[in-house]
């Protein structure tokens, strides 16, 4: 009897060698130290990094973190999270729905980043490594063992990239709806509650950091933290629980909005808020303008100083030029609404029927006579209107229904400043804006910006008036950011030319207002408003970018349309836009019968 020899198939596939990461090291050692690494940057947080309090924060303590050491401990506690989650225990693996190890990578990044980042700042600012007590060092080791892990374990994606996914489902589903949820409507709005509150929290302690150095670290950290949590997938998962529980949302949205003064004891930090809302709502205004109908404009600041001087002029102002005038705050707003939308109509019935950089030029020419009229207006050089240079002080605060906004009120126990009532004013006129844009954007007429954005000629061809169209997105943008301008005007007591030009070193400015925009994602609702928080903080917050603020800008949207070119918070439409459908495995077409589309090189 002979022995028979087996042999493979000649068609047999060879085995595909297991996934490896950057460092040779077993998946489990790998994971191990991702945990361990993860525990122990946040336990180095409750040692003394340095020696003296010179350092911002007090890092001289042991048995208690200060400053930057509560951002290195949360970096540390989310690397830990996510290490665990990634073993599949039960009641963590919501937060990997991915299935990938993206999250750990970034992370423990975030942790390395902010420690080194501390442990530098120290060395620098006290005059070397020797202001370093032991626990810097070892915060900087531990920060540096769950690097090596992340990088030790596989980088290809276990699982199907979520962004992938969800944008293959939107393309697949005709309807474009959203999957319905198996989950309780209590338990979807107990989520929708909670991430509010965090929301709330991370954006309450961004204001209120004190010092440069522990806002940069607040960067690090936030960023690499929104990013891994994108990877992992909740990102998508939780604009689906948006998706069915939209007003809900909404209404969360303006409830932590609101709550947003009651956590403040300093009224600086309210000041901040009504800031970030006033620009918010002219930036969202240019989005109707740019994000919907897709026409550029250089000059929409103009419009944010036609409804602040408007405001100014008929507020009762000794320094008015319009003597003995003085109407309450719903005929002013609804004065400097009118006006700026008034001025949009005359500057874009000449001017809409230009397309692409021609009409950004005469926009930007628009912006400049503006300021120079205004600046020109002081009964010297031209008619007495806008005392020129000197601008119009004095403007008396508001006075609603007997509730003075210039006075501090207390309310249910908290103390509310002059700016927390702006602050909260400003609410009420960003929930008007928020909801006709929305109105808008939803309409016959949005869908005929829209349109028009992709492709005029076809647009026009199909039947749409686009002189019409552009020209009523022009006048509606306009009117938004003119009734933003008539609140700015009492808030800064004074209204003066100086600020109102494309380009500057602070808000408001043409060039800032299209970058909130740009960055944070254009046709959406809460794109703007990032957008303006983050460009309005980071002047406000690193001084030594005040003088460098263009510069900034220009870095910030070179990486972004690198990186990111739909916005920080994407347009479905606009991330499809830009995404090549080949790049998102759409599946193989099929005919009637489910079978295979026949092409022409296998015909």
């Amino acid at each position: 009897m002979t022995e028979t020899t087996k042999t493979p198939a000649p068609d047999a596939a060879p085995a595909t060698p297991a996934p490896r990461g950057l460092i040779p090291l077993p998946a489990a050692a790998a994971r191990a130290l991702l945990l361990t690494g993860g525990i122990a940057t946040a336990a180095s947080a409750f040692l003394a990094w340095t020696w003296t309090d010179e350092f911002p924060g007090d890092l001289t303590f042991n048995g208690y973190p200060g400053g930057l050491q509560w951002l290195t401990f949360t970096a540390g506690i989310l690397t830990a999270l996510f290490a665990l989650a990634s073993y599949g225990p039960r009641g963590l693996g919501w937060l990997l729905p991915a299935r990938n190890n993206a999250p750990l990578v970034l992370t423990a990044l975030g942790g390395f980043t902010v420690t080194w980042f501390t442990v530098i700042a120290i060395s620098a600012e006290l005059g070397g490594v020797v202001n370093l007590e032991p626990g810097g060092w070892i915060a900087a080791i531990a920060s540096l063992l769950p690097v090596l892990g992340a990088f030790a374990l596989p980088q290809e994606k276990t699982g199907t990239d979520s962004t992938k996914t969800a944008l293959k489902a939107y393309i697949a589903k005709p309807d474009h709806t959203p999957a319905p949820q198996a989950t309780a409507p209590w338990v979807q709005r107990a989520v929708i509650t909670v991430v509010t509150m965090i929301g709330l929290g991370v954006f309450t302690y961004g204001i209120d950091t004190e010092y440069g150095e522990l806002f940069i670290g607040y960067l690090f950290v936030v960023t690499f933290a929104m990013w891994a949590v994108h990877t992992a997938g909740l990102m998508d998962r939780f604009s689906a629980l948006v998706a069915g529980n939209r007003s809900f949302t909404l209404a969360m949205g303006f409830a932590a909005a609101i709550a947003f003064p009651f956590t403040q004891t300093d009224d600086h930090y309210a000041n901040i808020g009504v800031n970030i809302l006033i620009f918010g709502t002219v930036a969202l205004g240019l989005n109707i303008v740019v994000g919907l109908a897709g026409l550029l404009d250089l000059g929409y600041v103009a419009f944010l100083g036609v409804g602040a001087y408007t405001a100014a002029l008929v507020s009762g102002s000794e320094f008015s030029t319009i003597s003995g005038v003085h109407l309450p705050f719903w005929a002013s707003a609804l004065a400097g609404a009118a006006a700026s939308l008034v001025f949009g109509v005359l500057i874009g019935a000449p001017t809409l029927r230009l397309r692409g950089d021609y009409l950004a030029i005469v926009t930007l020419g628009f912006g400049e006579i503006f300021r120079i009229a205004v600046n020109n207006m002081d009964g010297d050089s031209g008619p007495d209107v806008t005392n020129g240079p000197n601008g119009i002080p004095a403007i008396p605060d508001l006075n609603l229904f007997g509730f003075n906004f210039g006075q501090a009120h207390d309310i249910g126990g908290f103390t509310l400043g002059r700016f927390a009532n702006y602050y909260l004013l400003m609410v009420l006129i960003m929930a008007i804006v928020v909801l006709v844009y929305t109105r808008a954007a939803d309409s016959r007429i949005g869908r005929s910006w829209i349109a028009i954005r992709e492709d005029e000629t076809a647009a026009t061809a199909m039947g749409i008036n686009g002189f019409r169209v552009k020209l009523v997105a022009f006048a509606l943008g306009a009117a938004l950011a003119g009734l933003a301008g008539t609140v700015s005007a009492h808030v800064t007591y004074s209204v003066v030319p100086t600020p109102y030009q494309f380009a500057g070193s602070t808000p408001p400015n043409s060039a800032f207002l299209l970058a909130a925009v740009v960055l944070g994602g254009m046709g959406t609702v809460a794109g703007p408003l990032l957008g303006a928080a983050l460009l309005y903080l980071l002047p406000e917050k690193l001084v030594f970018l005040q003088d460098k603020s263009l510069l900034a800008f220009g870095i910030a949207l070179i990486l972004l349309m690198r990186f990111r070119p739909e916005g920080i918070i994407a347009n479905r439409r606009r991330q499809l836009e830009f995404h090549e459908t080949g790049q998102l495995d759409v599946p193989k077409q099929t005919t009637l019968t489910d079978e295979p589309a026949v092409t022409k090189a296998g015909a």
